[in-house]
This record gives structure tokens, C-alpha cells and sequence, in this order.
């Protein structure tokens, strides 16, 4: 069974853009981390 996120989280700093995703219980099910601002467009 896939889950798909209901929340999505973005987190952004100095060098670091993290996109986090979470299911209805909770858990997480996307989780990406940029460590270059380049790499984000």
C-alpha cells in the first residue's frame, strides 16, 4: 500500500533546503535534502 503525504514541511538554511512529507499517522514518506542552493530551481 502506497502512502502519500498529507503535510509537507520545507526547511531552509544557510546551505541546507530539506523538503519532509507526512502521512496521516504521522510518519515520514518523502524526505529530501539539497545541500546546494543551485541544485533547487
Amino acid at each position: 500500500m502506497k502512502c502519500f503525504p498529507i503535510r509537507i514541511g520545507m526547511n531552509t538554511l544557510k546551505s541546507v533546503f530539506q523538503l519532509h512529507g507526512v502521512d496521516a499517522g504521522e510518519f515520514v514518506v518523502v524526505y529530501r535534502a539539497f545541500r546546494d542552493r543551485k541544485s533547487v530551481v
